[in-house]
């Protein structure tokens, strides 16, 4: 008897050095749910997400519905486990009704014994790789009977053990001062009725449960729901089972999760508490405006452990709400924005949207003129491409000290201009830029000789006008090259600047392009095929390099590897993407980079040569010639998913696939994606499930519009 009383003991020693031992979400899991629930492999084998079942809400307490051989039984699960169980089926993407281990209990016990022999080799302990899955479930019947006094009948129907004497090792006879301390209770007097002190947990709970008139939620530390208020019900719409576990991200309308409104929002209130406004979505789809209070969470020690929201519904107060300053700006907001709207999104070519744009912004009462120059990097003078409200040959000789790369707005003041009229303007003229990512296509120059023109709201507007004009602008080039038959081919040669370049040039390597992702404006990833050089040497220059985020291995290894690059800023393929032309191939050996890229035949060829020598000025245009696209190429442009596709939703897609998530066994699981992507996982999921619907909505309405059988 005496062996078996020091077994738990070992075990309790070295559980959390197993448990740190495990190298995948899953093996962590396994070994959790034997040593923390009590689980056999062949019931860990047979799971499904159903089998969860919260029993309280406030504070959230589950059970798991263990699937037995003759039967059911109910296991206590820990909230800490549910949330890690939650999480791997959500990053996973398991169905409902699908096994969460898809595999053979002989494998889960596998599983563990490989772990257990790590944690021996880590440790330098070898007694630990005997650890086994009976061995965990008793540690976890010695964990609840001894360190915890769990009642041994709520153990022995936990973990399904058909006797009390299975469990009769993990009790010890008391100790005299134990049998003292178990009946002092007898010794008390009972607390009269109503005199219980009140914590802070409890006076939470009670603000919660009072509070109907706004939404209160409380989330986990990355952001999943554990706790919400009647008022939150009635705000979104939900009932408690299906809104709690859920992602904050569930609340926010797809173009904020696109541009990661959640997690900038979470990432602000990490230090302090943030006010926020915005759109939220309830369950049936539609948005309300509301106004949100965000802060954290903090234990006794200082440690962040979650968030509470305060989220109002504001949407009838909206048209009563005032929001002070200019009211002609807002006017002018009014009646601009929805022209301009117009304007771009029916111009056909860049010199229309300029042309709109100018017009637009200059027919407004608040503005005196407009017009756009583009400035090229090699020094000659701006061009005047688009004018209203002032003659071009009249700003022939207009300076400003605003540089031609300049992203930002910028105001000079005392300026003097003849205007076509005969008058004389005096006042001030902004440069506004027409940007998309990290590309600007010239600046939107208005002028004004009101008292005190261009303050922060109108400065923050004018250059909410550059970016929607900067982005109208990519997307027509992007749009003519899919929609031209006629193409003209590029292939530049770089030479510095560009870190593949200079990584052949070191470690006399070869990359070759497989596939490009656009996660943003400014980030891309890259997947290549390494030659002749190891990826460690890779990563090593990663490291030090300007504008390569990450890299990571695909597979392969020294010699031949498929690696991922997160590139960020300055990178050849990213600049001419931003001046809308595609990359075809890319290949970069002995210090040169070449890169083959298509653009529109009619395309400005000098403004995508200038703004490539702008970053890389040590490249060279090797060839150029016309090619003309097939009809049926030309066709399937036109008819295939890009008017279906989102952008995050295809980038998602095409990350997936050439990363290797759908390879089986897996070469990337969801968490890695995401993290290289910069979005959470149940965002990720989000995109992967609406791109996976739309390929199949097109694919069998293309069947069915063939005459096929769908």
């Amino acid at each position: 008897m005496g062996a078996e009383k020091r077994r738990p003991e070992r075990l309790r020693e070295g559980y959390d050095a197993v448990l740190d031992a495990a190298d995948t979400y899953r093996e962590a899991l396994v070994i959790r749910l034997a040593g923390e629930v009590g689980l056999r492999p062949a019931e860990m084998a047979r799971l499904r997400p159903t089998d969860v079942r919260r029993v309280t809400v406030d504070p959230p307490r589950y059970l798991l519905s263990v699937p037995e051989e003759d039967g059911r039984r109910d296991a206590y699960l820990p909230t800490a486990v549910e949330r890690e169980l939650r999480r791997y089926v959500h990053s996973n993407g398991v169905g409902d009704d699908e096994r969460i281990f898809p595999i053979t209990p002989r494998r889960i016990q596998m599983l563990v014994s490989e772990v257990a022999e790590a944690a021996a080799e880590l440790r330098e302990r070898p007694g630990l790789a005997a650890l086994s899955t009976r061995e965990l479930r008793r540690r976890f019947a010695h964990a609840a009977l001894v360190d915890y006094g769990v009642n041994p009948r709520a153990v022995k129907a936990a973990g399904g053990w058909h006797s009390f004497e299975a469990l009769e090792p993990y009790l010890p006879a008391p100790t005299d001062t134990e049998l003292v301390e178990a009946f002092a209770v007898l010794e008390d007097e009972p607390s009269p009725a109503g005199d219980d002190p009140v914590d802070d947990g409890t006076a939470f709970r009670s603000l919660l449960a009072a509070t109907g008139r706004c939404a209160m939620i409380r989330l986990d530390g990355e952001g999943y729901v554990d706790r919400w208020n009647r008022g939150a019900a009635s705000t979104f719409g939900y009932r408690a089972g299906e809104i709690l576990g859920t992602h904050v991200s569930t609340f926010y309308t797809d173009e904020d999760v696109e541009r990661g409104a959640p997690e900038r929002t979470l990432s602000a209130a990490a230090d302090g508490g943030v006010e926020a406004d915005g759109r939220r979505l309830r369950k049936d789809g539609s948005a309300f405006l509301a106004w949100e209070v965000v802060a954290p969470i903090r234990d006794d020690g200082g440690q962040r452990r979650g968030f509470v929201l305060l989220i109002v519904d504001v949407s009838e107060l909206g048209d009563r709400l005032d929001p002070g300053g200019d009211r002609g700006l807002t006017a002018t907001i009014a009646s601009v924005g929805p022209t301009l709207a117009d304007a771009i999104l029916e111009a056909t070519s860049h010199a229309e949207i300029e042309a709109g744009a100018c017009e637009t912004v200059a027919d407004s009462s608040r503005y005196a003129f407009a017009w756009i120059d583009r400035r090229t990097v090699s020094g000659e003078r701006p061009e005047r491409r688009a004018a209203r409200g002032v003659d071009p040959s009249a700003v022939e000789g207009y300076s400003t000290a605003s540089d031609a790369d300049a992203v930002t707005l910028s105001v000079e003041h005392d300026v003097s201009l003849e205007l076509p009229d005969g008058d004389r303007f005096s006042g001030a003229v902004a440069a506004v830029p027409l940007v998309r990512g990290g590309t600007v296509y010239g600046h939107l120059r208005v002028g004004s000789d009101r008292p005190e023109p261009f303050d922060a709201d109108e400065r923050a507007w004018l250059e909410t006008v550059g970016r929607q004009v900067g982005a109208a602008i990519a997307a027509v080039r992007r749009r003519n090259l899919l929609l031209s038959d006629r193409l003209l081919e590029l292939e530049f040669v770089c030479r510095d600047g560009a870190f593949l370049a200079e990584a052949t040039d070191r470690l006399g390597c070869r990359f070759e392009l497989d596939s490009l992702v656009a996660l943003s404006e400014s980030t891309q990833l890259q997947y290549l095929h390494l030659l002749g050089a190891s990826p460690a040497a890779v990563f090593d220059l990663v490291e030090d390099a300007e504008g390569v985020a990450d890299c990571r291995l695909i597979e392969g290894g020294d010699g031949d590897a498929r690696l991922e690059l997160v590139v960020e800023g300055g990178a050849p393929s990213l600049t001419l993407t931003e001046y809308g032309a595609t990359v075809l191939e890319l290949a970069a050996e002995n210090g040169e980079l070449v890169v083959v890229a298509e653009c529109a035949a009619d395309a400005d060829l000098r403004t995508i040569v200038d703004g490539l020598r702008s970053w890389f000025p040590d490249t060279e245009l090797r060839g150029k010639r016309e090619v003309e696209r097939t009809a049926g190429a030309a066709r399937e442009f036109r008819e295939g998913l890009e008017d279906r596709l989102t952008d995050r939703q295809e980038a998602a897609l095409r990350a997936a696939y050439f990363g290797g998530y759908y390879d089986w066994p897996r070469e990337s699981t969801a968490e890695e994606l995401a993290d290289a992507m910069g979005i959470s996982s149940p965002t990720l999921h989000n995109h992967l499930r609406k791109a996976q619907h739309e390929l199949i909505r097109t694919f069998f309405d293309a069947a069915s519009v063939d005459g096929g059988s769908p």
